[in-house]
This record gives structure tokens, sequence and C-alpha cells, in this order.
């Protein structure tokens, strides 16, 4: 019986002790460019210069479902749907 400890990634992979030490050589042994590495960004791309606001909104079940059915259709997210909605609704344009 072993007594070697086992993590586990937020992807789900069971790492052992050795999966770790051999990640560890790896990383002693190899060049990395550390600014090629901060630059590269996980999770939603930006959407325009600055970051973007999250507002909740009270709607009908109806609403929400004639949204989400329009998502569908035209193979946009529902807040997309939203975003445009309120977009032509205010008369105001897409930023750049």
């Amino acid at each position: 019986m072993t007594n070697e400890k086992t993590y586990q990634t937020q992807s789900g992979r069971v790492l052992t002790d050795d999966d770790v030490e051999s990640i560890a050589v790896e990383v002693e042994t190899t060049d990395y460019d550390v600014e090629v590495l901060r630059a590269r960004r996980r999770g939603r791309p930006p959407m325009g210069s600055e970051p973007l606001e999250v507002v909740t909104v009270r709607i009908e079940a109806e609403l929400r479902a004639a949204i989400s059915a329009r998502a569908e259709k035209d193979g946009m997210t529902v807040s997309s749907v939203h975003r445009e909605a309120l977009r032509q609704f205010l008369d105001v344009p897409e930023s750049a």
C-alpha cells in the first residue's frame, strides 16, 4: 500500500505526487516566456474597452420564454438578445 497523496485539478484530472514532481521538474528545466504566459487570458473575451456590468432585471415567464426562443432561433445568447433589444429601444449604437 502506498502513501502517495493525490490532487485534483479544476478540470477533474487526478494528479499524484509523482505527477506533481514531474511538473515541477518541467517548470524548473524549461525556459518559459513569462510575458507570453501572462498575456494568455482565460474566460470570456472582453466586449468593448471596459468591463461590463451585470444588471438584474425581473421579467415575467412569457417574456423570458420569448427571449430564449429568439436567442435559439438567431443563434445568439440570451444576454446578447437583451443587449440588442436595449440598443434598439434606446437607439444606442453598438460600442466598438
